[in-house]
């Protein structure tokens, strides 16, 4: 009986041992599984949310949501490399097909996204409502609908393994009892301890549950105040850019005042002089300071995208060598400007006043950088570059445009943040922080990269690497136009449509003293019956921006009962409508000088069609 007894109690422990292993087996694998299926449901949620920011950046254009939607994405490559690692298979196929639908998923979203980057967003929001219904889509849900079944049901066999372990181990506890009734109180402490574990098992399980409860909690606080702290950078950055623009207008205003200043002290001048050579001189300070409130008009046109952009092919060197002028005027007498053009005159295709604005941005950031004494040197040069040899660029010859000065350098940590908009380490009212980013943002336009080398004490170079425009090009004239006219024919009989009165009057005055027989017509509707009326009219002057009929509606009106009749449009302001609207047609802006008016007549009448199916040469300025 004792050695019975002592076999009896070896078996249950054995037995009893055992079963728990293989429940404590089961339960792994059930949390296994559980694992599993949470992280599926997770990289579903991750995609959607990652989608949902790429819609929100397609509509918005805020590069901060292409930048959460690219987060989102690469957490969700993270999260299936998480998922293949923890299958119990070597080789899942489901993981693998999950990864090449995902990989063909994030070339189309980023197909959108550059797209949107680029400012196509009418393609992006195309593109992307048919990503919508995309196949590669249904297919990552499908994919994770099957892993999560597939791991349920996996769940269920090892549920009932566990079960079926627990009965078997029940069977024999029960046969090896009737053996041990002479051992009953050992029974009765096995079946507690028992009782206990499995107790113990239930109590950690819902604990478990209960962390799982509060960590999704948890993340849902996080979230809601991720959002609203979303939305008070939304609204400091408001704020930011209302300063900036206070900034701004007050630099504005000071310019226009001088150069107000010397167009009025000119006129003011000439009216109380009696020498001949005297008032000229003194109109002609008037009309330099005339001119430069034209150009600085033309600026901020370009600057706020109003102006339509021309880009052309043009050489650097050509143009810098045009800028010095308004570069030594612009940085004062105590900076040194020098320039130094590389050895080959490479071609670059970019619009010329977009250039310029950039050249003087960065010669005035080195001038105040050098607190306006120092020496500053532009210099031009091409370069072949290997694929990422800077930055992005791929492989290919570039030209280079560099500024460099004398200056205090930059600190690693302030070069780090010089193109981050409103980022400025000017003192308040000396800078907006704009000049930078605009430029980073117009190399990147052009497919171009920017490098800055700079060091505390040592100075700072900024370079641009601009790609090559093969074309052959033209010479570009950067030099001042010359107030020579280009003469054309006399005593024609123009009509001019301008709504404004006291324009109307001044171009009617203007083309008289050039010998011509101008009619005037303040309504563009107007105008089709004065066509109709006098058949000797030989031009047709017109405003862009008119009410109830802009200047090219009315001239497209025109066109079928009037093919051959010579158009000049003359605007300073053409708001809304675009180049294309203007056809291939020249370009002539207010305010403009007698001279230059009689030059676009000339251009005008010598560019007429010579056949009569086609439309009228168009020169358009506001």
């Amino acid at each position: 009986m004792g050695l019975l007894a002592v076999g009896v109690l070896v078996a249950l422990i054995v037995t009893l041992r055992g079963a728990n292993r293989e429940r404590d087996h089961a339960l792994q694998m059930q949390s296994h599984s559980y694992d599993v299926m949470i992280l599926a449901r997770s990289l579903a949620g991750t995609i959607a949310r990652s989608e949902a920011s790429l819609g929100r950046f397609v509509i918005s254009g805020d590069k901060q949501l292409g930048l959460l939607y690219f987060d989102e994405w690469t957490l969700a490559g993270s999260q299936i490399d998480r998922l293949d690692r923890i299958t119990d298979e070597q080789t899942d196929p489901m993981i693998a097909r999950l990864r090449a639908t995902y990989d063909l998923r994030g070339r189309e979203l980023s197909l959108i996204a550059a797209y949107t980057n680029y400012g196509r967003n009418t393609q992006a929001f195309a593109l992307y409502y048919q990503a919508r219904k995309a196949p590669a889509l249904i297919r990552i849900n499908t994919e994770l609908d099957r892993i999560i079944a597939r791991e349920r049901q996996l769940l269920d066999q090892r549920a009932g393994v566990a079960t079926a372990s627990v009965e078997r181990s029940s069977r024999i506890a029960g046969v090896l009892a009737v053996f041990g009734v002479l051992l009953l109180g050992g029974i009765l402490a096995l079946g507690w301890f028992t009782l206990h574990t499995l107790t113990e098992g239930l109590l950690a399980r819902a604990e478990a549950e209960s962390e799982r409860q509060r960590a999704a909690e948890l993340t849902e606080a996080v979230e809601a105040a991720t959002a609203e702290l979303r939305i008070q950078e939304a609204t400091l950055r408001q704020v930011q850019k209302m300063e900036a623009v206070g900034q701004l207008t007050g630099g504005i205003a000071h310019d226009f005042n001088n150069m107000l200043a010397v167009v009025l002290g000119g006129i003011e001048l000439a009216r109380r002089a009696d020498d001949p050579a005297t008032i000229r001189r003194h109109l002609d300070s008037a009309g330099e300071g005339a001119d430069r409130a034209a150009a600085l008009t033309r600026r901020l046109l370009a600057f706020s995208r109003e102006e339509a952009l021309k880009p052309e092919p043009m050489g650097p060197g050509a143009l810098i060598a045009g800028m010095t002028d308004l570069l030594d005027r612009t940085l004062g007498d105590g900076i040194t400007l020098t320039t130094h053009p590389g050895d080959r005159d490479w071609q670059i295709f970019v619009d010329r006043v977009q250039l310029e604005n950039v050249v003087l941005n960065l010669a005035v950031n080195a001038r105040d950088a050098m607190a306006g004494r120092g020496t500053i040197a532009i210099l031009t040069g091409a370069v072949t570059l290997a694929a990422g040899a800077i930055g992005q660029c791929p492989a290919g010859d570039y030209v280079t445009l560099a500024v460099r000065d004398d200056g205090c350098g930059m600190t690693p940590e302030v070069a780090e943040r010089v193109f981050e908009p409103f980022f400025t380490t000017k003192e308040a009212g000396k800078g907006t922080g704009l000049g930078l980013s605009q430029i980073f943002a117009f190399t990147r336009q052009h497919g171009g990269e920017i490098r800055i080398d700079t060091a505390p004490d040592r100075g700072t170079t900024v370079t641009l690497y601009l790609p090559r425009h093969h074309a052959a090009a033209p010479a570009l004239a950067l030099a001042p136009v010359s107030d020579a006219p280009a003469r054309g024919p006399t005593g024609l009989s123009v009509l001019v449509v301008e709504d404004d009165p006291r324009v109307l009057a001044a171009t009617i005055a203007t083309l008289e003293e050039m010998g011509h027989h101008p009619i005037g017509c303040g309504d563009p509707l107007a105008a089709p019956a004065l066509l109709e009326a006098r058949d000797d009219i030989a031009l047709l002057i017109s405003d862009v921006l008119m009410p109830r009929c802009t200047g090219p509606e009315m001239v497209a009106g025109l066109r079928d009962r009037f093919p051959d009749l010579p158009v000049l449009f003359v605007t300073g302001y053409a708001g809304e409508a675009q180049a294309a609207e203007f056809g291939e047609h020249r370009l002539l802006r207010k305010p403009f000088t007698l001279a230059a008016l009689e030059r676009a007549i000339a251009d005008t009448l010598r560019d007429r069609p010579s056949r009569p199916d086609l439309a009228p040469d168009c020169i358009a300025a506001e």
